[in-house]
Parts: structure tokens; sequence; C-alpha cells
């Protein structure tokens, strides 16, 4: 059943709501109104309420993207002008304590997809096969979001019900417990066999709602994340084998468009609609905050295709241009689909940094990949454009086949080579022999830049303080000059220990006596 099914069902069941003072109070007439206890009994009703814990996850995907990739050695915050976005550039520069208002929202955002993932785990018989598939749903996210909240926080509470008045202050959970919950939640929606198998690679709609071959792609996750890597190699291994995936074949500067939502390499993402008749229903954050900043920036001849009127708040950073020069060189296929140099923009298309401005947080390269299209638009909204029908990638095969050479290479396996030379022939790019774990990560850093995993990684590595160490020392600016330029120095910045861990939300601290801060906050 299409996810857009189940949002007409929400939609219904509002319109019941809020119709039901007609003729006086006609209970039997408009339906159940009753509490929580008399309702979820019908296969509508389940309905209801699964897409409502969608929409709540796809409500939470700005903050999940923008924290990830903020923390990450990819991109700078940019913005019109230094302090554009002071709560960004704190993030960006490890300079954040623990009121940050965008991580404070992360947090609150991933219980709230707990409590409506745990409405449906205890309110939902599941007595049809209706019912049983949104209870498996609750049961993937709620292991979904123990994942986010242990591989970014490690002690938050583990909430496995919902809560009476006399539990809501929980205490600190461990890494132990939570990972835990996420393998219990996961396999309980695996071992459901209520989770229905995707049809095959061209089947669009089994990327917009939980499949098996997700569930099974995010234990194989949670495993390899843990260090036990065999197993991981077996649950990412029978995803594989599934061959309900494929990479996707087309131009890679493609991949991550609208034209291409709920392509063959999709395991999961949050569905758009390009509907204009419910246009602000699909707003979001991602695209206008990501997209260049188009008021300083004369685009020459590409006005015929990007979209304008996007604010330029993440920016690729020239280590990430360095490292793909060194994996692939300068002419690379993949480099050029995914990042491009000012120099290349302005000999090929006449963009030009307007003269007088520079743009901060910028080291003249732009992100060609995640460019907004005109053609990506519900409506083309030059002065607010937020209204993009591009489906929010959450997983595509190609990390899958990544996270599975990992853990081959891990646990002695003998498919790394096959799985790293997928991704490095659709990239162009020479077969490997003998794939190492440093082959791994140049290859994961280079194909899933700017989606969101690079900083869980690097801190699952051990390589954090490495690679994050200086970020924010100087924060770098592009003028029309065309030179990069050292707009401010900062005394403060980078990854530290304590970084390993988000701190807990300081209100979190000060409304629950149980719960202590993490170490070093």
């Amino acid at each position: 059943m299409k996810l857009k099914y189940i949002l007409s069902a929400l939609v219904a069941g509002a319109a019941l709501l809020f119709s039901s003072c007609e003729d006086g109070l006609d209970i039997p007439k408009h339906g159940n109104m009753g509490g929580q206890e008399d309702y979820y009994k019908t296969d509508e009703e389940a309905l209801s309420a699964v897409a409502s814990l969608y929409n709540t996850w796809g409500g939470n995907y700005y903050s999940w993207f923008a924290v990830k990739n903020l923390l990450s050695d990819d991109i700078w915050t940019g913005g019109g002008s230094r302090g554009d976005n002071a709560d960004m550039e704190r993030i960006n520069e490890y300079t954040f304590d623990t009121d940050h208002g965008m991580i404070a929202d992360l947090y609150k955002g991933l219980y709230g997809i707990i409590y409506k993932a745990n409405l449906i785990i205890e309110k939902v018989a599941p007595d049809t096969p209706v019912k049983a598939q949104t209870v498996a749903e609750a049961y993937f996210f709620r292991g979904l979001a123990h994942f986010e909240l242990v591989s970014l926080w490690g002690t938050a509470p583990v909430v496995d019900h919902l809560l009476n008045p006399d539990e809501y202050h929980q205490p600190n959970s461990t890494p132990e417990r939570l990972w835990e919950q996420v393998e219990n939640d996961l396999r309980a929606a695996i071992d459901s066999k209520a989770l229905p198998r995707k049809s095959g690679v061209n089947d669009a709609a089994g990327s917009i709602r939980v499949t098996l071959e997700a569930a099974e792609a995010m234990l194989g996750k949670a495993y390899l994340f843990q260090g036990r890597y065999a197993d991981a190699a077996r649950e990412l291994d029978k995803v594989i084998d599934s061959k309900k995936y494929e990479l996707f074949q087309g131009e890679y500067d493609m991949l991550l468009h609208a034209a291409n939502n709920g392509c063959c390499e999709s395991v999961l993402e949050v569905q758009r609609r390009n509907d204009p008749e419910q246009t602000w229903s699909q707003f979001s954050y991602t695209f206008i905050m990501s997209g260049w900043r188009t008021s300083l920036v004369n685009i020459g001849s590409l006005d015929r295709d990007i979209a304008k009127g996007t604010y330029g708040f993440f920016n690729p950073t020239k280590s990430l241009y360095d490292a793909f020069v060194a994996r692939e060189g300068k002419d690379g296929y993949r480099l050029k689909s995914t990042l491009r140099t000012y120099d290349e923009l302005n000999a090929e298309y006449g963009l030009a940094v307007n003269s007088g401005e520079r743009l901060v947080g910028h080291e003249g390269l732009f992100n060609w990949k995640g460019r907004v299209l005109k053609d990506d638009c519900i409506m083309d909204a030059e002065y607010f454009q937020g209204f993009q029908y591009t489906n929010l990638r959450v997983m595509r095969y190609a990390e899958v086949l990544l996270l599975a050479a990992e853990a081959h290479v891990m646990s002695g396996g003998s498919r790394a080579d096959e799985y790293v030379n997928a991704i490095r022939s659709r990239a162009k790019l020479p077969a490997l022999s003998g794939v190492t774990l440093e082959d791994v990560k140049a290859e994961k850093r280079l194909e899933l830049c700017m989606e969101c995993v690079r900083f869980q990684d690097l801190v699952r590595w051990g390589d954090a303080e490495k690679y994050l160490g200086r970020q924010g020392a100087a924060i770098p600016a592009f003028s029309a000059t065309g030179i990069t330029e050292k707009a401010f120095v900062n005394t403060n910045f980078g990854f530290k220990e304590k970084h390993n861990l988000l701190p807990i939300p300081r209100k979190e601290i000060e409304l629950n006596h149980n719960m202590t801060q993490n170490t070093g906050w």
C-alpha cells in the first residue's frame, strides 16, 4: 500500500474529527470519538496512526540532515555573511554548548518519533495484515530513533513503552542498553513477517514505506556500529543478495533529484509530492538552506536550470575536494558530478560572484549533485525557494554496499572487493584488489559526502579528532576576485574528546533530576 494512500487516510480522519461538532454531538453518526483506549481498533485507524508517525519522522528530517552534516568536514556554514546563522556556525566550528537549539530539536524530535511508535505498538492489535504491518513499521522507527540517540548521545534514556506520569523522569541509559533496544526493535520488525518485501528494483513505492530489506539494512548497520562485523555482513548480504536494488546508472549528478525519486538505488526516503494544491504541506528547509547563495552570485546561463532563491548555508570544503582529487584526479567523473569549482562554472556557464561581494564560509566550491533545479520545484519561488518535491534521502544502496564491504574487511569475509568495485565501476574508476579498511573509508567519504553519514563514521572509527580537530580555526571567504581568504580566525574551535558524544540538552537536565550530563560538558 503506497504511503500516498496512508496520508489520504490521515487527512480523511482529520476531516472526520473536525466535522464532529455538526448536529450537536451526534457521536454514533460521526464515529468513535472516545479516548486512546477506544481508538486504534480498525485498519483505517491504524493507517491514520502510522501516517502520523511517518509525518513526524519526515518533519524531523531537516534537523537530522542539518546537524549531522554541519558536524562533518564535508561542509562549511555559509549564508549571506558571517553570523547569518550563528547556530549553524557554532555546530560547524564546535563552539556549541549544552543549550544549542538545533541539537535540542533533534533530540526532542527523536523522542517524538518514539512516542508515536509506542502508541502504535501498545494500542494496535496486529490481528489483520494492515495492522500487523503498521506495528512492524512502528518497531522499525523506534529502533531507528534509538539508533540515532545512541550513536550521537550515547547515554540518552531508552523509552520502550508509553510512560506513566511517575515515569517521566527517566535516568540516563547506557550504550549497551540502547544498542540492545535498537536490535530488539529492528529484529521485532523483521521477525513479524508483516513488512512487505520490495517487489523489484523498480518498485518506487518500496522506498517511501518501510520494507523488510530496509529493516535488514538498518540492523546490519547497527551491528557494524557495534563492531559485530560477522553479524553485520550476514544481514547486509541478505539485502544485496535479494537483488531488489541496483546502483543507479543514469547521469550520476541527477541521482538525488526529483526526477529519480524512488529509483532503483533508493532504500528509504521521505516522500515529497508534486501537488500544487498542497504546496505548503510539502515545504522543507532542506533545499533552501543547502542550495547556493544565489543572491550573491550571477549564475549566468545556469539560469535555465538552477532554482534561485536559495541561501547557501552548506558549502563543500576544500578538504573534500582534495580527497576526490587524490582518489580519482581533477577530471574524475564522480568528482565533476558531485562538486564544481568556481573556475569551471565561470568558464562553462559564466557564473560569477557579484562585484564587491564575497561568499563567507566558502572556498570556491559548489555542491553540484545537490544543486536545486527548477525541475525539482513544485513552484519556482525565487523569493523563498522551499517548495521542492525531491524526496528526502535517508539511505541508498551505495551505503549498503559500503557498509557490507567494511563488514567483510573486518570479519575476514570475501566480498569486500566485489562491493567496493561496484561503486568504483559506476564512478568510472578501475577495480581494486585486496580492499582495505582505508579503501572503504576513502570511497565512503566520496560516494556519500554531504549525505549525513560522515560524522558518525569518524567518531566510531576513532578518526574524528584527526579530521575535525582544526575545524573552525579559520573561516574562509571567496570573493569576486576568485581568491579564497581567511575571513575570520577563532580562538575556540574544533572537535575535542567530549564531542564523541553530543551534550544532553540543558533543559532536559534541568527538568529531570535523574539525568546527568555527558562527560566533559
